[in-house]
């Protein structure tokens, strides 16, 4: 399943629309938010249809699952949007992981928890934003995308340091653009950022991490960030996405792929986004001498004129 789907459910009383994108999507907030009043509208319609009182629209079937036999019922659904409410407690199972990966549904879970075991983004975490009797989804981390925080990069000084979620081929970028000049650490993977944050309490700090996979950690980086520690995020989707994205290859597909990732990235083949734009740079830059490989940086990007590409494409940053 790929593309983009606009869902708009309404009753007497209640309207939501909004619009999912991706395989995973979180529903976060509170009770009393109409979390689950979504979720028993859907339900209604699901089992009464029509005489539910409930009015859904959507290019493909929306149903919600639940329950003990919650791995059986997904065996026979197929190119859908699956609702999860948060009293399904497997949703944090690595069993669901796995169904979620295999799968050609997208899922979008209501929980306050973070799920370790789903590569979700940080740019599909919503709450929801009531206007009168009208319901919609509000990112509850975009300003967080790009740059934010209390670290001037523009000022990085010899005490700063970045960190770096990834220890291959980003991680040998990011560490030659700090040059010695500034400290660059590998976190060994976006489980261990707030492991490698505490290490550096008392420094300035920039974490680079994929955004497109970082979501079940900005709840505990968020923390830190509220109560005054100086960290700043950078969360493009992946390094892969940064390069595709620095005009290197010159490719028409490559542009229309960059322009709308939801109509190329199929979520039975890629658990994530920043799978696929791994899988993309690959492909484009196989057989050239840029050809990419993600356990240890091809040097050619080191050089001088596509080094500074990427640079300009990550411009937030200061370099």
């Amino acid at each position: 399943m790929k593309g983009k789907y606009s869902v708009f459910v309404q009753n007497n009383r209640l309207r939501y629309e909004f619009t999912i994108s991706r395989n995973i999507t979180i529903i976060r907030g509170d009770s009393a938010t109409g979390k689950t009043t979504l979720l028993d509208l859907l339900n209604a319609y699901d089992r009464d249809g029509d005489s539910s009182g409930v009015l859904l629209k959507c290019d493909v079937p929306c149903v919600v699952v639940g329950g003990q036999r919650w791995e059986e019922n997904l065996q026979f659904i197929h190119n859908s949007i699956v609702f999860i409410d948060e009293c399904n407690r497997f949703v944090k199972s690595e069993d669901f992981a796995i169904c979620v990966k295999e799968s050609d549904n997208y899922f979008v879970i209501v929980t306050r928890d973070d799920l370790p075991n789903l590569p979700y983004s940080v740019k599909e975490i919503y709450g929801i934003r009531e206007s009168g009797k009208y319901a919609g989804l509000k990112q509850v981390y975009n300003e967080f995308y790009c740059l934010y925080g209390n670290v001037e990069n523009a000022e990085l000084t010899r005490e700063n340091v970045v960190i770096a979620e990834d220890s291959n081929a980003g991680f040998d970028f990011f560490n030659s653009l700090c040059d010695g000049s500034v400290k660059c650490v590998s976190a060994n993977g976006k489980s261990n950022v707030f492991k490698a944050l505490q290490e550096h309490r008392q420094e300035k700090v920039l974490v680079i991490a994929d955004g497109a996979a970082f979501g079940c950690e900005m709840e505990k980086v968020m923390q830190l960030i509220k109560i005054g520690r100086g960290i700043a995020l950078y969360l493009p989707e992946s390094f892969e996405w940064l390069i595709l994205n620095a005009g290197i290859f010159y490719d028409s597909e490559l542009k229309d792929i960059l322009n709308a990732p939801c109509e190329y990235v199929d979520s039975k083949e890629f658990f994530s986004w920043e799978r696929f734009f791994t899988d993309l740079l690959i492909k484009k830059s196989h057989g050239t001498y840029l050809q990419y490989n993600k356990r240890s940086l091809n040097k050619a990007y080191l050089q001088d004129k596509i080094k500074n590409k990427i640079i300009d494409a990550m411009s937030p940053l200061g370099f």
